[in-house]
C-alpha cells in the first residue's frame, strides 16, 4: 500500500520559514517524479513545485519562485519543501503527490496524494 505522509506545516509569521517533509512507503520513489501542490480555502488545488525522478529537475509556480526550494533525498524516500519568505497568500493545506509522468505533475495529475499538512501564515 503506498503512502505519502506530509509533515512540517504549522503557523508562522510573514517573512518566515517552513520546511515541510513528505515520506514515502509502499512505492519505488527513486522511480516516481514528486510534487507538491497547496488548496487554499475556498480555491482549487494549485501546483506549487515538482522534481525528477534523480533531483535534476525542478519545476515551480511563478508565484514562489526565488522562495520556495524543493529536494529530494532518494536514500530516505522523502521529498521537501523548503519555504522562505512567507506571505498570507501562501497559508493552505500542502499536498504532496508522486507521479510516474513528469508533465502530467506539472498539470496536477498524480498516480499518489498524501493526507496535506496545513500551513498558515499571519500578517
Amino acid at each position: 500500500q503506498v503512502q505519502l505522509g506530509e509533515s512540517g506545516g504549522g503557523l508562522a509569521q510573514a517573512g518566515g520559514s517552513l520546511r515541510l517533509s513528505c515520506a514515502a512507503s509502499g512505492l519505488s520513489f527513486s522511480s516516481y517524479h514528486m510534487g507538491w501542490f497547496r488548496q487554499a480555502p475556498g480555491k482549487e488545488r494549485e501546483f506549487v513545485a515538482l522534481i525528477s525522478r534523480n533531483g535534476g529537475r525542478t519545476y515551480y509556480t511563478d508565484s514562489v519562485k526565488g522562495r520556495f526550494t524543493i529536494a529530494r533525498d532518494n536514500a530516505k524516500n522523502t521529498v521537501f519543501l523548503q519555504m522562505n519568505s512567507l506571505k498570507p497568500e501562501d497559508t493552505a493545506v500542502y499536498y504532496c503527490a508522486a507521479e510516474y509522468e513528469y508533465d502530467d505533475l506539472r498539470y496536477g495529475r498524480a498516480d499518489y496524494w498524501g493526507q496535506g499538512t496545513q500551513v498558515t501564515v499571519s500578517s
